[in-house]
């Protein structure tokens, strides 16, 4: 039986309860139905893929490791997929450095094909790591089956704590936000942000984002956000916003219906 989450609440209110309940939830949502299924196959199998060919020749364990790094909707793309895992990172023409979504660098990296040493796909522990991502990955996307803003806090928390932490310099942090399309929704929602923000240039956008952390937040760098006090804050803004932008934009439908239907 497949477990969904639990979500009695919406707006803010709601996240305060998802929030206190997230534990218990995400181990109950691991341990049920097709996620159970599908990661017990994973820790069971993938010390056999010890190539990339090996890993996109078995749909399930490819499954599980596209999943763990939201490349859910490449499974069909098996070639492409192959391709980028053989190429490995060590090379900076290689495929998995150009390509603007991060994801794909993230998945080479963590199964080590190409890499003229041994996959990674050997180590202990390896299994352990790819399942945790899975299933976080998993319960965010069925929360977001029921509360799209919810997923978007979820991802934020996670992806966000991930990047701040790295070792880049703060522009190639504020690149890989601005690069990720789910931490930019959050960002320009919480920030106020018009539609119009992504047509200016680049570099005039990552000065906007500093500018609004700053008086925000009181710092400018991604780092910051490496405080969970902080990143609560980001969220909590994000979602109250979120939901003003909905209200205001069904009050708008409503009057343009009202208007129709009183002119009949």
């Amino acid at each position: 039986m497949t477990f969904q989450p639990i979500l009695p609440l919406s707006g803010y209110a709601g996240w305060g309860f998802l929030q206190r309940t997230l534990a218990v939830q995400q181990e109950t949502h691991a341990t049920s139905g097709p996620v159970k299924r599908d990661t017990d196959y994973f820790a069971e199998n993938i010390g056999k893929a010890k190539t990339a060919e090996d890993l996109v020749g078995d749909r399930r364990l490819l499954a599980v490791a596209l999943g763990a790094f939201g490349l859910d909707a490449d499974i069909n793309n098996t070639f492409f997929i192959r391709k980028v895992l053989e190429e490995g990172t060590a090379d900076k023409t290689a495929l998995a450095n150009k390509l603007s979504d991060k994801s794909y660098l993230k998945l080479c990296e963590a199964f080590g094909f190409g890499q003229g040493i041994p996959a990674r796909t050997q180590l202990s522990g390896f299994a352990d790591e790819i399942v945790s991502a899975y299933r976080d990955r998993q319960f965010e996307i069925d929360v977001g089956d029921q509360n799209t803003d919810y997923r978007l806090a979820l991802n934020a928390q996670r992806e966000l704590a991930e990047i701040a932490g790295d070792d880049m310099s703060d522009n190639a942090k504020w690149y890989t936000v601005m690069g990720s399309e789910p931490l930019r929704s959050v960002f320009e929602t919480a920030f106020g942000l018009p539609d119009s923000f992504g047509n200016l240039d680049v570099d005039r956008q990552m000065e906007i984002f500093r500018d609004k952390t700053q008086r925000a937040f009181g710092f400018s760098e991604v780092t910051g956000f490496s405080d969970p006090d902080v990143m609560n804050e980001l969220v909590r803004t994000y979602l109250v916003r979120s939901e003003l932008k909905n209200s205001a934009s069904g009050m708008s439908s409503a009057n343009i219906a009202l208007s129709l239907l009183s002119s009949i």
